[in-house]
């Protein structure tokens, strides 16, 4: 059943998602932005939590879920390191999946040899 629910709630947000890319005329990078503030802003207001609680995966593994991961560990670092948490919170929380995708993207780029549009 965790598979399900995972598989509605990401579906949910990537439908949305879509939606706001087809009816707007947003370029997908302000998208992105414009998502992970999202989950930033329902981190702090306490309503993404209960959402990653029933969806697991669903909730985590699309943009607003990163943006949750920054915000928890900017609150988490205020509550350690004080105000300096402010600015070194996001980057320990989620150092790990930058890496990684830092890491994947060159192994990609090598593999595949991407080419500029002309």
């Amino acid at each position: 059943m965790d598979y399900v629910k995972a598989f509605i709630i990401g579906g949910i947000i990537c439908a949305l998602v879509q939606i706001l890319m087809e009816k707007t005329k947003m370029l997908p990078g302000r998208i992105m932005v414009l998502l992970v503030c999202l989950g930033i802003a329902l981190g702090a207001l306490g309503l993404y939590k209960p959402l990653i609680d029933f969806a697991g995966a669903g909730a985590t593994v699309p943009l607003t879920g990163f943006g949750y991961t920054l915000w928890m560990g900017v609150k988490d670092a205020i509550n350690n390191d004080g105000f300096i948490g402010i600015f070194k919170g996001g980057f320990g929380a989620s150092a790990i999946g930058i890496s990684a995708s830092l890491l994947l993207g060159y192994v990609a780029s090598l593999i595949f040899k991407p080419k500029t549009k002309k």
